[in-house]
C-alpha cells in the first residue's frame, strides 16, 4: 500500500508550496545580489571626499561591472542551458561574493575596487540570468508574471535597503569602506540562499514525477542568430528602458543632493522611491498581466511614463520624490510584462541563451551609460565644483523615447500573422 502511495505521489506535479519555497530562495539571492550591486551609490560622496574619485571614476566601478558581461552573461546563458540551472547558480553566487569582498577590501586603490567589481559583474548578471530560468521552468503554465514579480519585489528590497543604508547603518558611514564591507555579508547570504534552493530542488524531484532538466545537448553559439522579431523588438527596448533607469539611480543621490539640496538620507530615500514602487507595483501587475494579458500595450504605457521625467527634475524645482515614483510605476509595468513574455517566445531548451543573449545586450548599454553619464558629469562641472546635470539628463531622456519606439514596435508585431499571444492572459485561453 505504501509503494502505491508513493506511485501516486511521483505521477504528481509539485505542490504550489514547492513551487513558493522555490521561489523564496532564489528570490533571497536575488536580494543579495541587487545590494551588492546598490551599494556603491551611498559611498559616492564618501569616496570622492576620502578617496578623491571624480565622478568618472564612479562610473567606471559601476561602468566595469558590465563590461564583462557584453560577452560572459552570453556565455553564462549557454551554460546555463548545457550544465542545469543549479550547479551555474551555485558557480556564479560565489563570484558575486568574491567580487564584493575585493571591491571592500580594495585599499581604496580604484584597480583594485574595479577589477572587484569585474569580478561581481560576471557573476552578477548570469546568476540572474539563472534565477530568471529558473522561474520560466518551475512557473510557466501557472503564475508565471506573479513569480516574476515577487522575485523582482524581493531582489528590489535588496536596492532599497542599500539605498537607504545611510539610515539604517548610520553609525556606518564615517567611512566608504564599512558600507561595503555590510554588502559582502549580503553577497554571502546569497550563496547561502543558492544552496538551499538546490536543496529543495533536489528533495522535490525526489518526491515529485518532474524529470530531469532539459539541457542542451550541444553547445550551438549559431542559435542567437534565429530568434525572431518578437524576441528582438522585447531586447532592444530592455537595453534602453534598463539604461535609462540603472545608471541614473548611479549618481540620482549626489544628483539630489548638489541640484536639489537634499540631506545625505533624503536624496537616498528619494532614489529609493523607485524601488519602494516596484516592491509594490510589480507583483501586482503581474497578477493582473497573469489574468489579463496586455503584455506589450503595458510595455509601451511604462516606457512613455519616463520620457518626461529627467528634463523635469533637471528643469524644475518640483521635489524628485514626485519624479521617481513615475519612475518606480514605469519599473514596475515593463519588467513584470516584459521578462515573463520571452518565456512565451522561446522554447525551453533554449531559455538560458535567450536570457544571457537580452542581457547581454542591456548590459552594452548600462556599460556604456555608465561611462557616458559620468564623462558628461565632469565635463559639465566648472570650475567652483559644481555640476552641470542638463547633458546627462537629455542622454537619459533619448533613451526613454528609444525605449517608447521598441515598445511599438513589439505591439504592431503582435497583431500580425507572427504573435505569441502576448496579449492574451488566462481568461483568454
Amino acid at each position: 500500500m505504501e509503494r502505491v502511495n508513493q506511485g501516486a505521489r511521483l505521477r504528481q506535479e509539485p505542490t504550489a508550496l514547492y513551487r513558493w519555497s522555490v521561489l523564496l530562495f532564489i528570490s533571497l539571492a536575488m536580494f543579495g545580489n541587487y545590494y551588492v550591486y546598490d551599494s556603491i551609490a551611498p559611498v559616492v560622496k564618501l569616496m570622492k571626499e576620502q578617496l578623491d574619485f571624480s565622478d568618472t571614476n564612479i562610473g567606471l566601478l559601476m561602468g566595469i561591472y558590465s563590461v564583462p558581461n557584453v560577452f560572459m552573461v552570453l556565455i553564462g546563458g549557454i551554460i546555463i542551458d548545457r550544465i542545469g540551472t543549479k550547479k551555474s547558480s551555485l558557480l556564479f553566487s560565489v563570484l558575486c561574493m568574491v567580487g564584493a569582498l575585493v571591491t571592500s577590501f580594495g585599499g581604496g586603490q580604484l584597480w583594485l575596487m574595479a577589477l572587484g567589481r569585474l569580478v561581481f559583474g560576471l557573476g552578477a548578471e548570469s546568476l540572474i540570468v539563472a534565477i530568471t530560468t529558473v522561474l520560466a521552468k518551475w512557473f510557466k503554465g501557472k503564475e508565471l508574471s506573479l513569480a516574476f514579480g515577487i522575485n523582482l519585489t524581493v531582489a528590489r528590497l535588496g536596492s532599497f535597503a542599500a539605498d537607504n543604508s545611510p539610515t539604517w547603518a548610520h553609525r556606518y558611514f564615517d567611512s566608504y569602506q564599512y558600507p561595503l564591507m555590510i554588502a559582502s555579508a549580503f553577497g554571502a547570504i546569497s550563496v547561502l540562499a543558492v544552496v538551499f534552493y538546490i536543496l529543495m530542488d533536489n528533495k522535490t524531484r525526489s518526491l515529485f514525477q518532474m524529470g530531469a532538466e532539459q539541457k542542451q545537448d550541444k553547445i550551438k553559439f549559431s542559435e542567437i542568430f534565429k530568434f525572431n522579431k518578437s524576441f528582438w523588438y522585447i531586447t532592444l527596448l530592455c537595453v534602453t528602458f534598463y539604461s535609462a533607469i540603472f545608471p541614473f539611480r548611479t549618481f540620482a543621490i549626489k544628483f539630489f543632493q548638489e541640484h536639489h539640496g537634499l540631506p545625505i538620507r533624503a536624496a537616498g530615500f528619494a532614489n529609493s522611491i523607485i524601488i519602494l514602487a516596484t516592491m509594490i507595483g510589480t507583483p501586482l501587475f503581474g497578477m493582473y498581466i497573469d489574468r489579463h494579458g496586455k503584455r506589450a500595450s503595458l510595455m509601451i504605457l511604462g516606457s512613455l511614463l519616463i520620457v518626461p521625467v529627467y528634463l523635469g527634475m533637471v528643469y524644475t524645482q518640483i521635489h524628485p520624490i514626485f519624479f521617481t515614483a513615475i519612475m518606480g510605476v514605469a519599473f514596475s509595468l515593463v519588467p513584470a510584462a516584459m521578462w515573463p513574455s520571452v518565456a512565451l517566445i522561446v522554447e525551453e531548451k533554449k531559455l538560458g541563451t535567450g536570457y544571457g543573449l537580452m542581457t547581454m545586450i542591456q548590459n552594452i548599454g548600462l556599460a556604456g551609460f555608465n561611462f557616458l553619464v559620468g564623462w558628461a558629469n565632469d565635463v559639465s562641472t566648472n570650475v567652483a565644483g559644481v555640476t552641470d546635470y542638463r547633458l546627462g539628463m537629455w542622454l537619459f531622456s533619448i533613451t526613454g523615447i528609444l525605449g517608447l519606439f521598441f515598445a511599438i514596435k513589439l505591439r504592431r508585431q503582435e497583431r500580425g500573422p507572427n504573435k505569441f499571444g502576448l496579449e492574451k492572459g488566462i481568461k483568454d485561453r
